[in-house]
Parts: C-alpha cells; sequence; structure tokens
C-alpha cells in the first residue's frame, strides 16, 4: 500500500537540484508532498541535500548532464521509483563563465553550452516519453533575464539561455500534439552560488536589478505548474522590460555601452 502510495503522488525530476533555484525548489516541492527526484552533478551537495530533505519523499541521483548514458540511466531510475510518472520536468542545471568573449578560452566556452544547451536538450529528450504518459505534464526549463538582452561579459552564459527560450517556444507547440506543455522562467537577478558577494553589495534593494532569494523563484516554479503562460518572468517588470528590447534593441545596447544596465 505504501509504494502504491508513493506512485500516485504528484512527482518532479530536478537538474541541478543541489544548489540555489533547484535546491530551494526541492524544498518547495517536498512540503507539498510531491515526490521529488533530485539530481546534481555536486555529489557532496547532494548529500547535504539529503541530509535536509530526507527520503521520505524525495530520493538522489549523481548526474552530469553532458553524459547522454547518464541522462538516460537517471530517467529509467525515476520512471521505476513513480510508476512511470512524470508530472514536472525542471531542466534547471546550468552554469555560467564570466569574462569578455574574447578572452575565454575555447574550452571554457564549450562548457557552457554542453551544460545550458546541449545537456538541456538532452534532459528533455530523455523525458518526452515519462512526460507524454502524464497527464497534464509539464517541461519547464530555467531560461533568464539575459535571454531578453545578452549581457556583456556573459556573452556565451547568454547565447545558450536565448537558445533555452526559443527551445522552449518550439516545444510548446511540438508538445502540444501528445497534451505536454513547456515553459520556461526567466529570472533577474538571483541570489545563489553564481552571484559573487562583492557584485551583490552593489545591487539596488529594490527594481530590476534587485537580487531576489532563491525562495521566490521555486514560488514561480509553483505557479508556472499551476498555469499556462509560455515565459514566467521574475521580477515581473522583466515581462515589459522585453517588449522594450524587442522592439528597440538598438536602445537597449546603447544603453549598455554608456553603462546603463537597464
Amino acid at each position: 500500500m505504501a509504494e502504491q502510495q508513493r506512485e500516485q503522488r504528484h512527482t518532479i525530476f530536478i537538474t541541478g537540484a543541489a544548489s540555489g533555484i533547484g535546491r530551494a525548489t526541492a524544498r518547495a516541492f517536498v512540503l507539498r508532498g510531491w515526490l521529488v527526484g533530485c539530481y546534481d552533478v555536486n555529489q557532496g551537495a547532494l548529500d547535504a541535500l539529503q541530509d535536509e530533505i530526507g527520503l521520505t519523499t524525495a530520493f538522489f541521483g549523481p548526474l552530469d548532464v553532458t553524459d547522454r548514458r547518464a541522462v538516460l540511466a537517471s530517467f529509467e531510475d525515476f520512471g521505476q521509483r513513480t510508476g512511470g510518472r512524470l508530472d514536472l520536468l525542471f531542466n534547471n542545471a546550468g552554469i555560467d563563465a564570466k569574462g569578455p568573449f574574447a578572452a575565454m578560452s575555447w574550452e571554457q566556452i564549450m562548457a557552457v553550452v554542453n551544460v545550458n544547451m546541449i545537456g538541456g536538450m538532452s534532459v528533455i529528450h530523455a523525458g518526452i516519453p515519462l512526460l507524454k504518459a502524464t497527464e497534464g505534464s509539464l517541461c519547464l526549463s530555467t531560461a533568464s533575464a539575459s535571454a531578453i538582452f545578452g549581457t556583456a561579459n556573459l556573452a556565451v552564459y547568454s547565447a545558450t539561455k536565448d537558445a533555452v527560450k526559443g527551445l522552449t517556444e518550439a516545444l510548446s507547440v511540438e508538445f502540444a500534439a501528445f497534451g505536454v506543455r513547456a515553459m520556461d522562467i526567466l529570472p533577474g537577478i538571483v541570489d545563489t552560488g553564481m552571484l559573487a558577494p562583492e557584485a551583490k553589495a552593489l545591487l539596488p534593494h529594490e527594481g530590476l536589478l534587485r537580487a531576489l532569494p532563491a525562495e521566490a523563484v521555486a514560488d514561480l516554479v509553483w505557479e508556472a505548474y499551476e498555469g499556462d503562460k509560455l515565459h514566467w518572468y521574475i521580477p515581473e517588470e522583466l515581462a515589459a522590460y522585453d517588449v522594450r528590447v524587442t522592439s528597440r534593441p538598438e536602445e537597449a545596447r546603447d544603453d549598455r555601452i554608456a553603462g546603463h544596465l537597464i
């Protein structure tokens, strides 16, 4: 009976679950009673998350999203644990590499591309059978405000997040044929390990450039599952900024050259 109840729970598969947005989302969905599959390349951080949220409604697995065999094996294991159910695939794993594009090594560039773009596509592609088998399922990816207008000194990261946004739009049409939703979240600046303390100290306390707690983004993941929007912005003002930048990209470019971030 306990195993049957376990299989009937709503389920979420989270990549990049051991830190930042992924960690906050894992905690939030455990509290909601979901069965949470937590996957991350950082075994130590994954162990710490397991110590925090336990094994009652969660399970944990090391996963390098650039390893196709490991991705496929993770979904096979997830399906066995959930009775073939996947209500929410949270394609969240990502890395950045800061600095001028011209100064980056090719290895740095490809590391970001392989995790954020190729790895993300691998995760989504491998999850399709379980998504198709689950009524009302959602494929949700973490894009970024950097997909609205590319961020200087984060050029490769911006490119990969723009790719995530474009992929999501295409999949939102393709996946509708078999009843699966596709959406993305576009966070602004989030207070995670990617945000250096010295950079955080320079940020305003309000407005588009304020630092958001990871928990606020986790709440947005829940809203997305319950909602129907294609792109989910946080802070919400980014939606209007997206419209403005799309219609007047040269103005955004010139503002950035002049040193104005928004």
